[in-house]
């Protein structure tokens, strides 16, 4: 089994919104055969605590234009590491020092990647769709 269309075209808005916020190093894993909680790891970082949480709220913002509204949300005050589960979909929002220590790419890193090209906004289903 593979990552659904619909959590591949959540993950590029999201990663688009992140990189709109100049997240760095954003790279996308899809997790559905090693995992039964979610299909994709979306990880990126940002140099700041600030910058973190302007990525992560402008995930946010973007995913909640698709009626997407995350399941829990975990470090958000800190901003070291910010955890949004979308189900499907969980973003990795980490300071760069941060990512560096804990090196979850390299967890993944037998995953497929996933290309994170933008898709268009109509193009990504309404959430409920395409499960």
């Amino acid at each position: 089994m593979s990552a659904t269309e619909r959590a591949l075209r959540i993950t590029r808005a999201a990663a688009a919104a992140a990189q709109d916020k100049l997240a760095e190093n954003v790279e996308a894993f899809d997790v559905s055969e090693q995992l039964a909680i979610a299909d994709v790891f979306l990880i990126l970082s940002g140099r700041t605590e600030r910058q973190v949480g302007a990525i992560v709220d402008a995930v946010e913002d973007r995913l909640l234009e698709l009626r997407e509204r995350p399941l829990r949300r975990e470090g958000y005050g800190t901003n070291r590491w910010v955890l949004l589960d979308y189900g499907d979909l969980v973003v990795h929002a980490m300071h760069a020092d941060d990512r560096a220590a804990y090196g979850l790419e390299r967890l993944w890193r037998d995953c497929p990647a996933i290309g994170l090209e933008a898709v268009p906004d109509d193009a990504v289903p309404a959430s409920g769709d395409d499960k």
